[in-house]
């Protein structure tokens, strides 16, 4: 067996408190005979001054005390340390076990004492302190690690958005800004965090399979032919066959899927209506709608705020969902939402690649 290691070898640090003298030797005996450091107080006013400077992990105190009653001493304790606290005391039928453990006690043990119990709660305390503290140190890991995934899922992501602006440099931040939209109308509308950390992810490569576009009809000034048009419409399904070869922990590709079908089944690729779409497909869909109109395209000028929200309300409840145009009108209306570019300034929307 390998040598201890720091977290192994430090000795457990045990405060008693009892106003009797002979109680404190007592267990000041059996506690340092169990390897353990231990101070003793004589009262809970003491015992509160110790706990700011030393760094005691369990206080074994008795209730019945001059000033201070053992119980209050718990209840200060579990407000302001770490500690655990055991209580004994001889007067059982004056208090409840559960009223003992509700102000914070670990354990309740009754007088008289007998040292060699006492000193088995001691260690049943201390090593679920230890059980606790394993918890602790492997949950904040896991935040840990968390954090940086999330943060190698944004950069890839980004990555991703980057690689479908280099492709036209007009088409710089239409898709962050779609996201932003998205993100605030998901969260008007009651989503959970995660879910709305999904959908800002989905929009903001949501034009993906657009790099599998020729960048002249990507940019091309006028109208497109039908056959451009339906060259245009397999975006969608170009991005989905890219992101459904990652296993995101969110349904990206599907949302990049679905964020051109329409509630009356007019949209594409599929033709699903209603609630077979999405809702996050459905809220990324009024965002990308409502910033394309905004935006300036190869042509046609912008059309302007009041077009977007016009277009919005005259198709509510047929092309778009009206849980979602109700929710994205009321951040524009309501809260003067703006797009933002990447220095946190309100935007001019000059995005000119095609987003139909």
């Amino acid at each position: 067996m390998g040598p201890a290691t720091d977290a192994e070898s430090v000795v457990p640090l045990v405060m008693v408190v009892d106003d009797d003298d002979d109680i404190r030797d007592i267990l000041y005996y059996g506690i340092t005979h169990a390897g353990c450091a231990c101070l003793t107080a004589d009262s809970g006013e003491s015992a509160l001054k110790l706990l700011e400077a030393e760094p005691v992990e369990v206080v074994i105190s008795d209730i019945q005390m001059v000033g201070m009653t053992g119980l209050e001493l718990c209840r200060q304790i579990k407000e302001h340390y770490e500690a655990d606290v055991i209580i004994i005391t001889g007067l059982v039928n004056n208090f409840a076990y559960e009223e003992i453990i509700a102000d914070g006690a670990s354990d309740f043990i009754e007088k008289p004492i007998r040292l060699a119990e006492i000193v088995a709660r001691l260690k049943r305390v201390l090593n679920e302190r230890k059980v606790r503290g394993q918890l602790k140190a492997t949950a904040k890991e896991l935040r840990n690690n968390v954090v940086r995934f999330r943060n190698a899922m944004e950069g890839f992501v980004q990555a991703i958005s980057l690689t479908v602006e280099m492709r036209d440099p007009y088409t710089a931040g239409h898709q962050n800004r779609v996201a932003d939209l998205a993100s605030a109308m998901g969260r008007k509308m009651g989503l959970s965090e995660d879910r709305i950390y999904g959908l800002k992810m989905a929009s903001v490569i949501h034009d993906l399979g657009k790099i599998t576009i020729p960048g002249e009809i990507l940019c091309k000034p006028g109208r497109l032919s039908e056959p451009e048009y339906a060259m245009i419409k397999t975006h969608v399904q170009s991005g989905y066959e890219i992101l459904s070869k990652i296993d995101f922990p969110w349904t990206l590709a599907e949302i990049v899927l679905q964020h051109h079908e329409r509630i009356d089944g007019s949209g594409y690729p599929n033709g699903l209506s209603g609630e077979q779409i999405l809702l996050e497909a459905r809220i990324l869909a009024v965002a990308d709608v409502f910033e394309t109109i905004g935006s300036h395209r190869p042509y046609r000028p912008s059309l302007g705020i009041k077009k977007a929200m016009s277009e919005l309300t005259e198709n509510s409840g047929r092309l778009y969902d009206p849980d979602v145009v109700e929710a994205c009108l009321w951040l524009v209306a309501e809260t003067g939402f703006a797009f933002k570019d990447a220095s946190g300034e309100p935007a001019v929307v000059n995005t000119q690649m095609q987003s139909l």
